[in-house]
C-alpha cells in the first residue's frame, strides 16, 4: 500500500520533461482537462479498530497554543500541522477520525505498535501499585529488565544504565569513555545525529541541528556512505581516514569513537561494509573504546540482526539505546562491560528517574513482544518486500536516486539529477504533503531534507508495504 501510494505520488500525469516539472504538475492544474481525471486510490487495508469519538481541543486552538506557551525551536510537520490524538498497531488517527499509515512510528520509537495491550497492561498494572521509586531503594523491574537487556547483548556487554532518552545514554557514554580512557578527544562520524544536549551536539555532525558553541574536542571523520561519500563503499579508505586524522589532528589518543551502523537522522545511511572492524581496531590502539549508537537501529528493526552493530561484525565496548525500547515510554540505556563500568563508582553517579518502575515494566514488555511475536524476522520478510517495490520505482522514476536500508528501516533519496545527485528539495516536500494526503504518514532526513524515511512500527504488514 506504502509503495503504491508512493508511486501514485510520484508519478505525474501527462509527458513532461524532467522528475521536477512532473511533480508541480502533479499537484497543480497544469494537466490538460483529460489527462487530469481521478485515477482510483490504493484502498487502505482492512484494519478491525474504530477509533473513539474526539471531543477535545482543535488542530488549529492546539497550534496557536503551542506558539504561545512552548519554545520557538518546536517544528512539526506539513504545512497544515496533523493533530494526531489516537493510534493503534501500525495506524494513527486524526481529530476527524481520518486513518493514516504510520511509517515513521513517532520517529523511530514505537516498535511494537501504537498502544499495544501486552504493554499498555504491564504499564496499567505497574502504576497502580508504584508509579516511581528510585534506586536508593530495591524494586524487581528493575533488575528483571537489565537482566533481560542484558541477555540479548553478545561479549561482556553485562552492566546496564538506565537513563531518560537516547541524548542522555551518549553523553553517559561519552563520560564512561573519557573516564576509562584518560582521554578527551572523541571521534564521531559527519553526517551522524546523537542528540540536542550541549555535550551530544558537538558529537552530532550535521550543522541543521548544531548551535554555535564550544564542541568540546570532538573530531568529525569522513562519512562512509555507499552512495554520496567520496569512496563510495571502499571501507577501507574511509577507514585510513580515521587513521590519518587520528595520527595528524590529534595527540594520537582518543577517549573514543561513536557511530551510528545505519545514520537514522542524516537520511537511513547504511555504513559502508567492513568499517566498523578496522575503525575499531585503530580506535582502540589509540587509547579509545568503541560506541555504537543503536537509538534507532537496534531491537532486530534491520531483520538481518538485532543489533545494527551486529551487521559489521563487530562488538563494541559501550552501546547506548533508546527509542524502540520503549514503544514510546521515556526511556534509554547504556549497556557497557563490568571493567569501562567500574570507573562510574569513582564518584556518585545517579539518574532520579532511571529505571522508573513503570518504564522498567514496560520495557520488559516490549522485548517479550518482540521475541513472542518474532518482530526481527518479521522485519526481514517485509524489508526485503519493500525494498524490491521501491527499487521497482527506482527504475521506473528518475527522482528516486537511492533506495537503501534494511529490514523496516529504510531511505528513500530523491534527486533531480542521478548523476550529480542533486537533492530534489522542493520535489520532496511536494510529494512528502502528497503522501499525507494519500494517507500516509513518512519522516523526512538527510541535511538536505530529501530523503524519506520509512521506520513503521514492527507491525508493519505487507499488505501495508503493497503488492
Amino acid at each position: 500500500m506504502a509503495a503504491s501510494l508512493l508511486r501514485r505520488a510520484a508519478a505525474g500525469r501527462g509527458r513532461c520533461p524532467s522528475p521536477a516539472e512532473s511533480l508541480r504538475r502533479l499537484v497543480s492544474s497544469e494537466a490538460a482537462p483529460e489527462q487530469a481525471l481521478p485515477r482510483p486510490l490504493p484502498e487502505m487495508p482492512p484494519f478491525e479498530h474504530r477509533p473513539s469519538p474526539y471531543a477535545g481541543m482543535g488542530g488549529a486552538e492546539i497550534l496557536e497554543k503551542r506558539k504561545k506557551f512552548l519554545g520557538p525551536s518546536l517544528f512539526y510537520y506539513y504545512q497544515k500541522p496533523l493533530n494526531i490524538v489516537e493510534g493503534k498497531m501500525q495506524y494513527l488517527y486524526d481529530e476527524q477520525g481520518k486513518r493514516y499509515l504510520d511509517c515513521f512510528g513517532g520517529i523511530v520509537t514505537v516498535s511494537c505498535g501504537h498502544c499495544h495491550p501486552d504493554i499498555v497492561k504491564a504499564v496499567q498494572e505497574q502504576t497502580k501499585l508504584l508509579q516511581h521509586t528510585t534506586t536508593i531503594y530495591l524494586h524487581h523491574a528493575i533488575v528483571e529488565f537489565a537482566e533481560a537487556l542484558a541477555s540479548k547483548m553478545p561479549g561482556n556487554l553485562k552492566v546496564v544504565y538506565f537513563v531518560n532518552s537516547g541524548t542522555e545514554a551518549n553523553e553517559l557514554a561519552m563520560l564512561m569513555a573519557r573516564l576509562y580512557s584518560g582521554n578527551l578527544g572523541m571521534v564521531a562520524l559527519r553526517n551522524g545525529y546523537h542528540g540536542g544536549s550541549a555535550g551530544t551536539i558537538g558529537l552530532t555532525g550535521l550543522q541543521t541541528w548544531k548551535y554555535p558553541i564550544p564542541q568540546g574536542e570532538i573530531h568529525h571523520v569522513m562519512n562512509p556512505d555507499p552512495y554520496r561519500g567520496a569512496f563510495g563503499s571502499d571501507a577501507a579508505a574511509y577507514a585510513r581516514e580515521v587513521e590519518e586524522h587520528i595520527n595528524f589532528g590529534s595527540s594520537g589518543r582518543v577517549g573514543g569513537f561513536i557511530a551510528e551502523t545505519f545514520q537514522g537522522v542524516g537520511g537511513t545511511v547504511e555504513l559502508a561494509p567492513g568499517y566498523l572492524k578496522s575503525v575499531y581496531d585503530t580506535v582502540r590502539k589509540a587509547g579509545g573504546v568503541c560506541i555504537a549508537d543503536e537509538v534507532q537501529s537496534g531491537f532486530g528493526r534491520t531483520g538481518s540482526n538485532y543489533w545494527g552493530f551486529q551487521t559489521q561484525d563487530v562488538i563494541p565496548d559501550i552501546v547506548t539505546m533508546a527509542k524502540g525500547i520503549g514503544n514510546g515510554l521515556p526511556l534509554g540505556a547504556v549497556v557497557t562491560t563490568p571493567e569501562i563500568a567500574s570507573v562510574m563508582a569513582q564518584k556518585i553517579q545517579f539518574n532520579t528517574f532511571g529505571g522508573n518502575p513503570v518504564c522498567s515494566a514496560g520495557g520488559l514488555a516490549v522485548l517479550k513482544v518482540l521475541d513472542k511475536e518474532k518482530r526481527q524476522a518479521h522485519c526481514a520478510d517485509i524489508g526485503a518486500h519493500l525494498v524490491e517495490r521501491l527499487k521497482s520505482l527506482q527504475q521506473k522514476h528518475e527522482i528516486i536516486g537511492d533506495v537503501r536500508g534494511r529490514g523496516l528501516m529504510l531511505g528513500v533519496e530523491l534527486v533531480t539529477d542521478r548523476t550529480e545527485k542533486t537533492p530534489a528539495k522542493a520535489e520532496t516536500a511536494v510529494l512528502f504533503e502528497k503522501l499525507k494526503d494519500l494517507g500516509v504518514l513518512v519522516g523526512k532526513g538527510g541535511l538536505h531534507g530529501n530523503v524519506f524515511r520509512i521506520k513503521p512500527p514492527m507491525c508493519f504488514s505487507k499488505d501495508d508495504a503493497g503488492q
